[in-house]
C-alpha cells in the first residue's frame, strides 16, 4: 500500500541548499495510450501519426515498432517499409491531453514546483521534503501506473540536465538517480550523444577531434570548444562537466506557443517544410483550443535549425491564424536561406497582458 502524501502548500516551502530535481519521462506516452484502450494490439507494433502518403510522419511508437528501426518524425511511408504489420492509428490530443491532465495532479500532491516540458514529461523540484527524492520518483511512477494503467520512467538529480540524462538510462518503466558526490565519475565516461543540443552531426563532428565522451571534452579548454561550435562551445564545456544552474519554474505567464519537430533526415526543399507544416499546423491548433486563452495573438512565427546547427526565425505580427499564413513565412525563410534545416517549428506570440490593458484603456478613452 502506497503511502497516501499529504497535499503540499506553499507555507510547507522553504529553500533548501540541496537541490532534489525529478524528471518524470512517460513511456511511449501516445502510443502507450493506444495499446491500453485497445488491449488486442497488446505485443504488436503500434505507431500514432499520420497517413501512409508521403505527407505523413510517425508522432510517435512503442518500443515493438522501435525493434524495427521505427521512431519519431519519421515518414509513416517508410515506417510501413520497415515494419509492413505496423499499426499505424490516428492522433487523439484531446484523449492524450486529459491523461496528462491526471498526471499532473499527482505532481501537485508533491510539489508545485512543476515545469512542464509536453504532455508526457516534467520536471520536478521536490528539495523542500525530507524524504528522499528517488523514493518520491519511485511513489509518483507506482500512483501513475496505478491511476492511468501507463508506465513511467524518472531521474533523480541535483539538477535539471542530469535529471533528464537520468531518466532515460533505464527506460522503459525505471528510473536512476545521479548523486552529487557522482557526478564526477557519471560524466567522464557519458558519450557525447548524451548532452542536450548534440545531435547525430555534432556528434560527427567531435568525433573527428577524438572527442567521444564527456571525459573527454572535459580536456579541452572553453576557447577550444567555441572555436569548434561558436556560442555553443562554451555551452558545452560547462554540461560536459554537469553544470547547470537552471531552475525549475512554474506558473510562468504564457509568452507564446509552438510546436516543433528535428528530423532525422534533413528537409532540403520548400516543398518538404510545406508538407511537415501541414502537420505542425494541425497539432498547434490544437495546443490553441485547448489553451483557451482570451489573450490575442500578435505575432506568427517560423523557425529552423539548420544542419549546421545554426538558427534563425522569422515572424510578422498582423496575419491570421491559418496555415497560409506560416506557409507563406516558410516561403520568405527559404528565400533568405535555403540550407537544409533539421528542426521546424511554427508558433505564435501572444500580445502582452500589459500591453492588452493599455490598449483596452486607450480604447476606452477614445470612445469615452
Amino acid at each position: 500500500m502506497l503511502a497516501n502524501p499529504r497535499p503540499f502548500s506553499q507555507s510547507h516551502f522553504t529553500i533548501s541548499p540541496r537541490r532534489q530535481i525529478i524528471h518524470i519521462d512517460m513511456d511511449c506516452f501516445y502510443a502507450a495510450i493506444e495499446v491500453r484502450d485497445r488491449p488486442e494490439l497488446r505485443r504488436e507494433p503500434v505507431a500514432v501519426g499520420g497517413h501512409s502518403n508521403r505527407r505523413g510522419v510517425l508522432t510517435t511508437c512503442n518500443y515493438e515498432a522501435r525493434a524495427f528501426g521505427c521512431h519519431s518524425a519519421m515518414p509513416t511511408f517508410q515506417a510501413l517499409q520497415r515494419c509492413p504489420h505496423l499499426v499505424v492509428l490516428p492522433v487523439r490530443f484531446d484523449v492524450y491531453r486529459n491523461e496528462s491532465r491526471r498526471i499532473r495532479r499527482i505532481f501537485r500532491d508533491y510539489t508545485e514546483l512543476i515545469e512542464p516540458l509536453s504532455l508526457d514529461e516534467a520536471y520536478l523540484d521536490v528539495s523542500h521534503h525530507t524524504r528522499p527524492a528517488a523514493s518520491i520518483a519511485q511513489e509518483i511512477r507506482s500512483r501513475i501506473r496505478q491511476t492511468t494503467g501507463l508506465n513511467a520512467s524518472a531521474g533523480i538529480a541535483p539538477n535539471k540536465m542530469l535529471a533528464k540524462i537520468a531518466s532515460d538510462w533505464r527506460k522503459p518503466n525505471g528510473q536512476y538517480e545521479v548523486k552529487s558526490s557522482d557526478i564526477g565519475s557519471f560524466m567522464q565516461s557519458l558519450p557525447v550523444s548524451k548532452i542536450w543540443g548534440v545531435g547525430k552531426k555534432a556528434v560527427a563532428r567531435l568525433a573527428e577531434h577524438d572527442l567521444h565522451t564527456c571525459g573527454d571534452l572535459q580536456k579541452q579548454s572553453r576557447l577550444e570548444l567555441q572555436q569548434l561550435f561558436g556560442k555553443f562551445g562554451s555551452e558545452l564545456y560547462e554540461l560536459c562537466r554537469g553544470i547547470d544552474h537552471r531552475e525549475v519554474v512554474s506558473n510562468r505567464i504564457r509568452k507564446s506557443m509552438s510546436c516543433e519537430r528535428t528530423y532525422s533526415k534533413d528537409l532540403d526543399s520548400l516543398e518538404d517544410r510545406q508538407q511537415h507544416a501541414a502537420d505542425i499546423f494541425q497539432e498547434l491548433s490544437h495546443d490553441l483550443a485547448r489553451f483557451k486563452s482570451d489573450r490575442p495573438i500578435s505575432k506568427l512565427f517560423v523557425k529552423c535549425k539548420y544542419s549546421d546547427f545554426t538558427r534563425s526565425s522569422i515572424e510578422r505580427s498582423g496575419l491570421p491564424f491559418q496555415l497560409s499564413s506560416f506557409q507563406d513565412l516558410l516561403d520568405e525563410s527559404y528565400e533568405r536561406r535555403s540550407d537544409p534545416i533539421r528542426l521546424l517549428g511554427l508558433g505564435v506570440r501572444f500580445l502582452d497582458p500589459e500591453a492588452q490593458m493599455r490598449a483596452t484603456q486607450q480604447l476606452e478613452f477614445d470612445l469615452g
